[in-house]
């Protein structure tokens, strides 16, 4: 098989991999200031290319974002994508290169910062797999084009790098590949047709009141009290008001408002998400938000809420036709019993910003991160949900191998499976 032959140099470049996701994980940045990664995504695409003739790199993207193409041949073009930044969560993984790094975020807070969602993963194993296909040229024809994306956990990178042109930047793909490390069985993946991941709208609702003291709450409109009856107002939504056949979630995140204890404050913020896997339900459900936030104010006697929408994220839906060419292509590298279904969340994820960009087919597919035998066991009793940290957590913290080696292995099968020339 091409795809074996070119695989057959993966225990050669294991120790780079395994010390450039070291490096990684122990040196994250937030969105939009992945400026180290990019630097090192850079360095590492030179460093395969020394006399600059195999890619075409491109950087500043969408802000950190970096792209490089390989032309290796008529053949189809095959766009294969690795977010790029960390979250602001102080690690407690305890691993000899765990994050240590605190840093300044856009509203001028010192945060900490991890790699708490895997990206280093990503972009570790992306590098790993445009080396081995690089140097293994003479087994494949056709196009690769690498995508380094910043700011997926702010929804707005993908986004960001189709605004700043990177239709135009690089070949139209044929096919989008991308994958994610996720809480399962190290050397297994994930992979489904259809959605697998959820739309994301999120929602600001201001809401007026009139200020005053708080030993008189008869004489002011109290916007605390309006925004606590609005939440839970907000949960019937819905239970009530969205059809039981359908799939959807709404969360209020985040309330903001006064200053001190005895003051009744002016105003009063509340930021949540609505998630779903049909667009109609989320427009639903982001109508019956305003009109309820409008009857509430209009209950509490006070003028008009400001109910704005922003960061939207489209489901992730797998093409059926790609997603059956990468199922079969994985089950042939790692078994098929390390292929297991993706389950559907309400997750959300950009990557499909990128291959929407185009109108063309996409598969996403998701890779283990932990024990295998560990996995088994806890999987045995039911508790692997409460047993191993999920993304986002301080203690997420993949084990090394064979993660690594199957985040790249599962990129170059899946990639092959495209571009790949059958064997004499």
């Amino acid at each position: 098989m091409s795809t074996s032959a070119v695989l057959a140099a993966l225990p050669a470049v294991r120790p780079w991999l395994e010390d450039l996701y070291r490096h990684l994980h122990a040196h994250p940045e937030l969105s939009m200031a992945e400026h180290g990664t990019a630097a090192r995504v850079v360095e590492e695409l030179r460093a395969m290319d020394p006399d600059g003739t195999a890619f075409e790199i491109g950087t500043g993207l969408g802000g950190t974002g970096v792209t490089a193409v390989l032309l290796n041949g008529e053949g189809p073009t095959v766009l294969v994508r690795a977010d790029m930044d960390g979250l602001p969560v102080a690690e407690d993984t305890g691993l000899e290169y765990a994050s240590t790094v605190t840093t300044m975020n856009a509203a001028g807070e010192q945060v900490p910062v991890m790699h708490a969602c895997g990206h280093d993963t990503h972009v570790a194993t992306l590098l790993a797999s445009v080396r081995l296909l690089l140097a293994g040229r003479e087994h494949w024809s056709g196009t690769l084009v690498a995508v380094f994306q910043p700011a997926e956990e702010q929804f707005n990178g993908a986004e960001a790098m189709v605004a700043q042109g990177l239709v135009d930047a690089v070949p139209r793909p044929d096919v989008a590949l991308g994958q994610h490390v996720l809480p399962g069985p190290a050397g297994s993946v994930q992979v489904a047709a259809g959605p697998i991941m959820a739309s994301c709208d999120d929602f600001r609702v201001t809401l007026y009141g009139k200020g005053g003291h708080g030993s008189a709450p008869h004489t002011a409109i109290d916007p605390v009290v309006m925004a606590a009856s609005l939440v839970m107002r907000l949960q019937t939504v819905i239970a009530r008001q969205v059809s039981p056949q359908a799939t959807a979630v709404l969360t209020v995140g985040r309330i903001v408002a006064g200053t001190k204890t005895n003051i009744i404050p002016e105003h009063a913020v509340l930021e949540g998400t609505v998630r779903t896997y049909d667009d109609a339900v989320a427009r639903h459900c982001l109508e019956v938000i305003e009109r309820t936030a409008r009857a509430e104010a209009l209950a509490w006697g006070a003028p008009d809420p400001l109910v704005e929408t922003f960061d939207h994220l489209p489901v992730t839906d797998n093409s059926p036709d790609a997603t059956a060419v990468v199922r079969a292509a994985l089950g042939a590298e790692l078994g098929a019993g390390q292929v297991r279904d993706f389950t559907p969340e309400m997750g959300s994820e950009d990557f499909s910003e990128l291959p929407n960009a185009w109108g063309v087919p996409y598969c996403y597919w998701g890779f283990g991160a932990f024990d295998a035998d560990a996995w088994a066991a806890a999987e045995a009793r039911g508790s692997e949900r409460h047993d191993f940290p999920d993304n986002h957590s301080s203690h997420f913290a993949p084990e090394l191998q064979p993660t690594l080696d199957t985040g790249v292995r599962a990129m170059v099968a899946a990639t092959m499976a495209w571009v790949g020339r059958p064997q004499p």
